[in-house]
């Protein structure tokens, strides 16, 4: 079984465009939307839900009324102002569970041990059926914390199904930047593609993310998007990736199709046979060389 992870340095780079390509090219793998923080990959491969389960991935305070003395040590000591006092005299000390990090100074400080940590929510996970093979997505919570750890859950289960179907292949929609949900999207990979773009930001943090493959020691390849908006910054990111040993397997021009078939709901590979879908091929042969070599 070989992992192909997709990734880029910054948000809006086209990487989740690509993805839904290499799955209308692959046709029948395994795929794993890692960007629960803003994951769309569904917006595009519109799947069908088999399997829904929740996430906890953190804690929260909770506070047992009937033991509480209201001693008001517990507010006193939150530096998260998470502590609500009593209103009035029929009410009493409660938890704003968003305000709580679950950090646990409330349980240290409660002389009379009212305050517990209890599991929260983070999110939900998914395994879906899609037309181009199953598929494991997720939606991290509002503010929700632990993504990493949500990350590695789908990564697990992606796997875990393509041991069961006989699947060699698993694409992986990672996170941007360089956090936790970036480091959890490409341990273990095969083979990382930074997805980035001839612009200031797009060529800055391609240099960032791709400072965190190289020390992970994963083989990493590099695919500019809407190169020709800007060929003087392209060319400036060719040379960089030459210094750097980085292959630049994909070079994707800019058209207004790829919108069209996102509005559609489809990838650019199903929507058309224009400039775009050859040059996706193209990688895509060539990332196959790679993966297989």
């Amino acid at each position: 079984m070989k992992e192909l992870v997709v990734i880029s340095g910054k948000g809006g780079t086209g990487k989740t465009s690509i993805v839904a390509s290499f799955a209308a090219l692959a046709k029948q793998s395994v795929l794993a939307d890692c960007d629960v923080d803003a994951a769309d990959l569904h917006l595009i491969l519109a799947p069908d839900v088999r399997l829904s389960e929740e996430f906890y991935g953190g804690k929260v305070a909770a506070i047992d009324p009937d033991v509480c003395n209201e001693c008001g040590i517990c507010c006193e000591s939150c530096r998260f102002d998470a502590i609500r006092e009593p209103v009035d005299t029929n009410s009493q000390y409660t938890v704003d569970p968003i305000a709580c990090e679950g950090c646990g100074v409330c349980k240290f400080v409660c002389p009379v041990d009212a305050v517990d940590l209890v599991d929260r929510k983070s999110g939900d996970w998914f395994i879906s059926e899609t037309r181009f093979g199953p598929m494991v997505h997720a939606k991290l919570g509002i503010a929700a914390e632990n993504s990493g750890k949500l990350v590695a859950l789908v990564k697990t289960n992606a796997q875990r199904i393509a041991s069961e179907r006989g699947l060699d292949l698993v694409i992986v929609d990672g996170s941007p930047g360089i956090g936790c949900p970036v480091i959890s999207s490409i341990t273990g990979a095969d083979l990382v593609l930074i997805v980035t773009e001839p612009t200031m930001s797009g060529q800055h943090d391609l240099a960032r993310v791709s400072d965190l493959t190289v020390h992970f020691n994963i083989p990493t390849m590099v695919c500019v998007n809407k190169w020709d908006i800007n060929p003087n910054i392209y060319s400036n990111i060719q040379e960089w990736c030459e210094d750097r040993s980085l292959d630049v397997v994909g070079k994707i021009d800019y058209d207004r199709s790829v919108t069209e078939a996102q509005v559609a709901g489809q990838s650019i590979i199903e929507f058309g046979n224009g400039k775009v879908p050859s040059e996706i091929k193209q990688m895509w042969n060539r990332i196959q060389e790679k993966l297989l070599g």
